[in-house]
């Protein structure tokens, strides 16, 4: 797991290939990163399943009750079947996108 913070965004990148332990990883060090916006990488793991990637819903929805965006970034994937409440993206880019205009929402009182 590595971990690269940068302003009010944390990125974390899987770096084993293994979801299921990065998953439980990240579960049991979220207090660590609960004041931050999180970028979960997971493009190192190229077969990842739709199953896979929903079990990030728990975390996801513990995380944006603390008012911060949490957003996956995951290359070769089938959007459309993976859970509406997780954000999904292709690229790091993307994320950070995401996260500024979740920003701006949360200041506007959206």
């Amino acid at each position: 797991m590595k971990v690269e913070t940068k302003g009010h965004t944390t990125t974390i990148k899987d770096t084993q290939g293994d979801l299921t332990a990065f998953l439980m990883k990240l579960t049991h060090e979220h207090k660590t990163f609960e004041k931050h916006n999180l970028i979960i990488d997971i493009t190192h793991c190229k077969d990842a399943s739709v199953k896979e990637v929903n079990a990030f819903l728990p975390l996801c929805k513990a995380h944006k009750k603390n008012k911060k965006s949490f957003v996956i970034v995951v290359e070769d994937f089938d959007f459309n079947k993976a859970s509406d409440k997780l954000d999904i993206v292709p690229t790091k880019l993307e994320a950070h996108d995401i996260i500024e205009m979740e920003e701006i929402e949360r200041d506007l009182g959206f």
